[in-house]
This record gives C-alpha cells, sequence and structure tokens, in this order.
C-alpha cells in the first residue's frame, strides 16, 4: 500500500458537462463490452434490487427481487433480508441505513476480467471485497388506518459489492419514495435506467440517468493525491433534465458521526488502526451504520482489512462467533442497535455508545472515559467505555478547532473536511515510516534483468524498522509527542494476528493455495470422521477461513473448489 502520489491526476475538464447526453448513448472503447448482454451494465452496479415487506399474519417477506435472473441463496434471504429489516420500533417516517453481509461461496460474476481491471485502478480503500455484499436501505414506516396492523412498512433495498455508500444513498433518495406511492413496473423502469449505465470506470466523470435525473459523479483512483476531490460542476442540461452533481460516492459526514465523541476521536483513530474489537450501540440501524463506516474510513487511505458491519443483529449468522465468551472478541466493528447486545456484547474490550446524532448548537461538553465495569445493561449514558490507554498525547488543537467551528456556526461539511485531513496527516505520518523502511527492502534496478531471476526481497526486521524511527520517524511529519514506538509495535503484532490464511494465499501460488484448501479440507473430515476432540467452533472457524481462502481465487478456482470432496 503506497501513500505517494504514483503520478498527478488530470484536471476535471468543464468541457465534460455539455456531454451529459452521452450517458444515454451506446459507448465507445472498452465500455462497449458491458453490453454484450442484457444487464450485463447492471451488473456492473448493482447484484439486485430487492422490496421487503412487512405482514401481520405473514411476518416478512420478500415481494419482489429484480432483475427476475437475480437470485439469492436461502442464507442471504432468510437471515439478511427477512430479520434484518424487523421494523425499528419508533421509527415512523423514513429511515436510510447500511449493512454488510457475507455473500454465499461460489457466486459467478459476468464480466469478472473487466470489472477487475476497472477494480485495480481504485484506491485501495475502495476495491471490493469479493467475499461481501452491501445492502442499502430505506425503510418507510407509516400510519395506516386500512391495515390490519395500523402501520404501513416496506424496505426498498439495492444489493451491490461496491461500498459507495454515497451514491446508493444519494440513488435510494431519488427512487424510493416514488416507489412506494407507485407499484412494480417503476422499479423495472429504474433497473432498466441502471443497465444503461456506463461501468464503474475511476477517474472518469460519469453521468447516471435515474428516473429523468442525471446524478454526475467521479469514481477516485489511486493516482489521486490522499485527501484531495476534483470538483464536479452542477449543471442543468439543455434536454431541461436535473443534473445533480455527486461530491463524493463513498464519503459519511464524518464530523455528524464522530460529534457525540469527538473528544477521543485520536484515542478512536488508533483502536481502528490496531484492529481492535469494538461495539457501536446506537438508538437506531442509520446512527449505527454511519458511525461504523465513519470508524473504517478514518484510517485512510490505509484499507480497513478486518470485518465490520454496519448494522449486526442477532439473526445474523455470525452472532455465535461475535459473541461467545468462550475466546477473546475477534477483530471486528460492529453496530448494533438491540439493548440485548449491552449484556451480551459486556466483555467487549471497547464500547462507543451514542444517542440520537445532532449536530450541536452549542459547544459539547467533554465526556471522560469510562470504565467498562460501569457499563449498564439498560439507561447507560452515552460516551466511551474502555479502559485502553492511548499510546499518543492528545492533540488539543484539533478539538479546539472543531469547538470553535461550533461556536461559529461553521458547516458541517466544513468541519467534516477539518476532521478527514487530520485523520489523513495523522495516519500519513504514521505510515510514512514504514512505507520507507519497507521501500528500502526492494531490490535495485540495477539488480533487475530478463536473463537473471528475479531478485529477493530482503526480511522484514522488526527491530531494524524501530531503529530508523530515531532519524526517519512520525517526528518529521507530526508534532504529535507520545509512544510512537509502542503504537508501531502493536500495529506490526496486529497485523501477524489478522488475516493469516488469506494474507498467505495471496503472497503464494494458485497451485500453493489448491493444495493448501484441499489439505484444510481433509482435515475437517479427518475431525469429523475420528470424533477427534475439537470445539465446534473450531471448525467453523476453520471452514470459514477456508472459504473466504476460496473466495479470493479466480471464479473457475472457486466453482472447482467448492464442488471437490475431500479424501
Amino acid at each position: 500500500m503506497s501513500l505517494r502520489e504514483r503520478s498527478p491526476s488530470g484536471a476535471v475538464e468543464a468541457g465534460e458537462d455539455a456531454v451529459a447526453a452521452a450517458a444515454l448513448a451506446e459507448p465507445d472503447g472498452p465500455e462497449r463490452c458491458l453490453s454484450l448482454l442484457p444487464w450485463d451494465r447492471f451488473s456492473a452496479w448493482l447484484h439486485c434490487v430487492c422490496v421487503v415487506g412487512f405482514d401481520l399474519e405473514l411476518g416478512q417477506a420478500v415481494e419482489v427481487i429484480y432483475p427476475p435472473h437475480s437470485k439469492l441463496t436461502d442464507k442471504e434471504t432468510t437471515v439478511y433480508l427477512l430479520f434484518i429489516f424487523s421494523p425499528y420500533v419508533g421509527c415512523l417516517g423514513d429511515t436510510q441505513f447500511c449493512f454488510r453481509f457475507r455473500r454465499s461461496p461460489g457466486r459467478k460474476v459476468s464480466l469478472c476480467c473487466f470489472l477487475d481491471q476497472l477494480d485495480r485502478d481504485l484506491p485501495v480503500y475502495l476495491k471490493k471485497d469479493t467475499a461481501y455484499y452491501y445492502g442499502y436501505v430505506y425503510f418507510r414506516q407509516v400510519r395506516d388506518k386500512s391495515l390490519k396492523r395500523g402501520y404501513f412498512q416496506k424496505s426498498l433495498v439495492l444489493i451491490s459489492k461496491l461500498p459507495y455508500v454515497h451514491l446508493f444513498r444519494t440513488m435510494l433518495k431519488q427512487i424510493a419514495p416514488e416507489y412506494f406511492e407507485k407499484s412494480e413496473a417503476f422499479l423495472e423502469a429504474v433497473c432498466n435506467d441502471v443497465d444503461r449505465w456506463p461501468p464503474p470506470i475511476p477517474g472518469k466523470i460519469l453521468h447516471l440517468p435515474i428516473m429523468g435525473i442525471i446524478m454526475k459523479l467521479r469514481i477516485p483512483t489511486y493516482r489521486d493525491k490522499p485527501g484531495t476531490t476534483p470538483v464536479v460542476q452542477n449543471m442543468h442540461q439543455a434536454d431541461a433534465q436535473i443534473s445533480m452533481a455527486l461530491p463524493t460516492v463513498h464519503e459519511v459526514d464524518l464530523f455528524r458521526c464522530f460529534c457525540p465523541v469527538f473528544f477521543h476521536i485520536q484515542m478512536l483513530w488508533e483502536l481502528v488502526l490496531l484492529g481492535e474489537p469494538l461495539v457501536v450501540m446506537a438508538p437506531s440501524p442509520s446512527e449505527s451504520s454511519e458511525t461504523v463506516l465513519a470508524l473504517v474510513s478514518c484510517i485512510s487511505p490505509l484499507k480497513y482489512c478486518s470485518d465490520f458491519r454496519p448494522y449486526f443483529t442477532i439473526h445474523d449468522s455470525e452472532f455465535k462467533e461475535y459473541t461467545t465468551r468462550t475466546q477473546a472478541p475477534p477483530s471486528v466493528i460492529l453496530g448494533v442497535t438491540n439493548p440485548f447486545f449491552a449484556k451480551t456484547l459486556q466483555h467487549w474490550p471497547h464500547i462507543i455508545r451514542i444517542g440520537d446524532i445532532k449536530l450541536p448548537g452549542e459547544v459539547p461538553k467533554q465526556v471522560k472515559v469510562k470504565k467498562l465495569k460501569n457499563l449498564k445493561t439498560l439507561d447507560s449514558k452515552p460516551g466511551v467505555y474502555t479502559s485502553y490507554k492511548p499510546y499518543l498525547n492528545k492533540d488539543e488543537e484539533i478539538v479546539k478547532q472543531l469547538q470553535k467551528g461550533v461556536q461559529q456556526k461553521r458547516p458541517t461539511e466544513a468541519q467534516s473536511v477539518i476532521l478527514r485531513r487530520y485523520f489523513l496527516e495523522l495516519t500519513e505520518s504514521f505510515i510514512i515510516p514504514l512505507e520507507r523502511y519497507v521501500a528500502s527492502l526492494m531490490p535495485l534496478q540495477k539488480c533487475i534483468s530478463p536473463w537473471k531471476s528475479p531478485p529477493q526481497l530482503r526480511q522484514f526486521s522488526q527491530d531494524d524498522f524501530m531503529k530508523t524511527l530515531e532519524k526517519a520517524g512520525p517526528q518529521l511529519t507530526s508534532g504529535l509527542k507520545g509512544d510512537w514506538i509502542g503504537l508501531y509495535r502493536s500495529f506490526l503484532s496486529s497485523i501477524s494476528n489478522t488475516n493469516n490464511l488469506v494474507f498467505w494465499s495471496q503472497k503464494h501460488t494458485e497451485v500453493e493455495t489448491v493444495d493448501l484448501v484441499l489439505k484444510l479440507k481433509n482435515k475437517l473430515l479427518q475431525a469429523d470422521r475420528e470424533h477427534l476432540p475439537v470445539k465446534t467452533d473450531t471448525l467453523k472457524k476453520l471452514e470459514t477461513h477456508i472459504n473466504d481462502i476460496i473466495l479470493a481465487l479466480p471464479d473457475d478456482l472457486q466453482d472447482i473448489l467448492l464442488k471437490t470432496g475431500t479424501t
């Protein structure tokens, strides 16, 4: 992962404003490959669109899945669509939130080669994770005396592999209210519009027509300088179609999410960087999902490699794995709303409890970090419950700057820019010494020749790296004092304990990875056949790791390994 700017990104040309109508035209060049089959362009953006209704007698039911050929496994339908959208009590009106779930292995992806090429041009934190889907939800609950229960309750859900939170949130705002007033024909028209979209090419100004409106956006590339966003101009088209410029496809309102705990943002940054288990307890799915996404994004441009669930429920398939007390909590960030979790996750080391997220009209009062033993099952006050002691001294300047912004009624967008820049500078100050040391391990160009065997990288030595920090450490770019060396040691330790098998598979050939998978499958079969004294949780964990490795392989190998038995 490199934080250096590989090449300056080109300026956004104003002349592109005049070609919004091209979104409706047949694309040229590489985009043509997305018009080979019906729904291929749709599949580049979405897996499917679902409508989940709530009936007093029948319970939750998936009423529509579109396009018709799209399929969800029984597990995905039952666990993630039916139960995860249980009506939120007291949430009258419209609510939007996001969730993330593990996809069933063995799915085939159309046009995978072309889409993989697009994925290579993305920043590392926006690359899709083939093992997971995102669900973007628009839930409506309003009083309706004509219904037996007295309420109309329905969700419109977009399922996608893309982590473009702001894009799909904006899209749902445009289509969901109209869909609830109309019929299935409207949903079909929406999907037909999406099937006319150009592919999600990073770095290009895209015009996405959706029910009479053109959304105008740009997907970042790895060439962009971190922290910069080329401006996409808003403009009314000559054909009277409304153009809506999206300033981002993936970012959340950082200040709004961190406002209840912004006195502790630096400590939260450390916890996320180190992959510590974190629980966000919120009053609604909206606050839960936004806060988790804000936490994950605070270490950008690094990618948060552990699991995270913006909205997690007791019906999730990983519920037992993540709530067991027989082992240490896993490296995962969970967003929850059910009060049941206050007791079930009481043993977790770091808990963030937030109330309703509102932008304060006055400077928030400083809330001290609270001890976990003070976390009560019910009626616990908002705050951060942990015994963690930060490695770095608290940065009072950023707190004063944000407080001053509140006093001066600075727009929340501006506050978010300040906060995002602060996190970026903090992350870069931390990672640049590591990047510099790793670069020194690379072979020199003069050692690379087509007539010689590829030169080997020198071994990473933690002790040697620590010695470089005295003269080339974070103090060169950051004025923050504290135990930087302790933070690095903890960080390197967390890396060595996270996703070992997946990281191993990425560093070895496909033949070696396939061999590992087959051997592990045989061990699982042997444990079952011979009734070996292995805990069920351990076997399930190993099975999950095997699936994660398989999902990191090409689609053809995935199909073979998922169908292959063991001896």
